[in-house]
C-alpha cells in the first residue's frame, strides 16, 4: 500500500495568493485564496509591483488558514510544491521563496511547478481522465491548444499569435468601463444583450490551423465603440454580446483544426477546457458542441478550480513526487516557461 502524504500547494503567479493542501486520496483538505481584486481594480489590470508586495503580506496568512483548515500542523507535511513560472516574476519569486523555506526547514521535498501543468492537470484531479487528451488552455496570459500526452510530455498544436482571450476579455471591458477582472463582467452584460448587433471580425478564421489572433477583434471593438454616440446601456450589452459571440465562433472552427491536429499525435477522445477563462458558460457551451459533434468526452473543471488556485500546483506536486521527480531549492523562477520545456 501506497505511503498517504499530503502536499502544500502554493500559487502566488498573477493577482491571488493562493495556498492549498491535498492528499494522496486526491481530497482537496484546504484550498486558500486571498484575492487582491481591490488593489488592483483602480487601475482596471494587475500591477505587478502590487500584486509582489500584496503576495509577501498574504503568504503567511493564507498558510496559517490553510493548516487550520486541514487540522493539522505544517510538520506534517510530506511535500512542498510552488509554482515556479510563468508569470509576474515579482509574485513568482515571493511564493517559490517562501516554498523553498519551508521545505528546508522541514527538510521536505521541494517540487517546483509550472503553473500552466497545474491548469493542464487539473481535469486529472477533478475528473481522474487518463492520458492523453486535448486540451485549450484559456486564460488572461495564454490560449493554447495543448496535446497532453503524459506527465511532462506536452505539445502545443497552436496558440493566440497576439493576445491571450483572457486578457481580451479584460481589454473589451476595460473599454467600456466594466471593472476587472473583464470576463465575468462581460458575460453578465451579454446575457442582457443582441449578440447579432455587431458583426465582429473573426480573425484568422479561415487559415486550416488552430492559431489564434485577438488582437484585431479587441481593435475592431474598440473602434465600434468610438462611433457609438451617447453610448447606452443597452449598447454596452450589446457589444459584450456581440463580442463573446465572436470569440465562440472563432474558438468553434479553431477547436475543430486542433481535434485534427491532436488525432495526429493521440487516440485519447477526451476534450479539457482549463484556465480561468474556462468559467465563461459561452466557451463551455461551444466546447461541448464540437466534442458532442466529434464524439469526445468533454471535460471542464469546477469554476472554483479554473482559475487560478493552489489545489492544482498541489496536485502537480503530488503527480511528480510520485514519479520521482524533484527539485533542488536551487530552482530558478522564470517569468516564461512553456509546457514543451518541462
Amino acid at each position: 500500500m501506497s505511503k498517504y502524504i499530503r502536499v502544500l500547494g502554493i500559487e502566488s503567479s498573477c493577482d491571488d495568493t493562493a495556498v492549498s493542501i491535498i492528499d494522496s486520496n486526491l481530497q482537496i483538505i484546504s484550498n486558500v485564496i486571498i484575492s487582491q481584486k481591490n488593489e488592483h481594480e483602480i487601475f482596471q489590470g494587475v500591477v505587478p509591483e502590487i500584486a509582489a508586495r500584496s503576495h509577501m503580506k498574504n503568504l503567511k496568512k493564507a498558510m496559517e488558514v490553510a493548516l487550520s483548515q486541514a487540522k493539522m500542523n505544517i510538520k506534517e507535511l510530506d511535500v512542498i510544491s510552488a509554482t515556479c513560472g510563468p508569470g509576474l516574476i515579482g509574485g513568482v519569486i515571493v511564493g517559490a521563496m517562501f516554498a523553498k523555506t519551508i521545505a528546508s526547514v522541514l527538510a521536505k521535498p521541494f517540487i517546483a511547478v509550472n503553473h500552466l501543468e497545474g491548469h493542464a492537470l487539473t481535469a486529472r484531479l477533478t475528473n481522474q481522465i487518463e492520458y492523453p487528451y486535448l486540451l485549450l488552455l484559456a486564460s488572461g496570459g495564454h490560449c493554447q491548444y495543448v496535446a497532453v500526452l503524459a506527465l511532462g510530455k506536452y505539445k502545443i498544436l497552436g496558440q493566440t499569435l497576439d493576445d491571450a482571450m483572457g486578457e481580451a476579455f479584460d481589454k473589451v471591458a476595460k473599454m467600456m468601463n466594466l471593472g476587472f477582472p473583464g470576463g465575468p463582467e462581460i458575460e453578465k452584460k451579454a446575457l442582457l444583450g443582441d449578440e447579432n448587433r455587431f458583426l465582429f471580425p473573426l480573425p484568422m478564421i479561415d487559415r486550416k490551423n488552430c492559431d489564434m489572433s485577438f488582437s484585431g477583434l479587441k481593435t475592431a471593438v474598440r473602434l465600434t465603440i468610438e462611433r457609438l454616440p451617447n453610448f447606452s446601456e443597452q449598447d454596452i450589452c450589446d457589444v459584450a454580446a456581440s463580442f463573446q459571440k465572436a470569440i465562440s465562433n472563432i474558438i468553434y472552427k479553431k477547436t475543430k483544426y486542433a481535434i485534427n491536429e491532436y488525432e495526429k499525435v493521440a487516440i485519447g477522445r477526451n476534450l479539457v477546457v482549463a484556465g480561468g477563462v474556462a468559467a465563461n458558460s459561452v466557451l463551455r457551451s461551444t466546447l461541448e458542441l464540437v466534442s458532442q459533434e466529434y464524439l469526445y468526452n468533454f471535460v471542464a473543471p469546477p469554476i472554483k478550480l479554473c482559475t487560478d488556485n493552489a489545489a492544482m500546483i498541489a496536485f502537480v506536486g503530488l503527480e511528480r513526487f510520485n514519479a520521482g521527480i524533484i527539485d533542488d531549492v536551487s530552482f530558478k523562477p522564470r517569468a516564461q516557461w512553456s509546457l514543451e520545456d518541462l
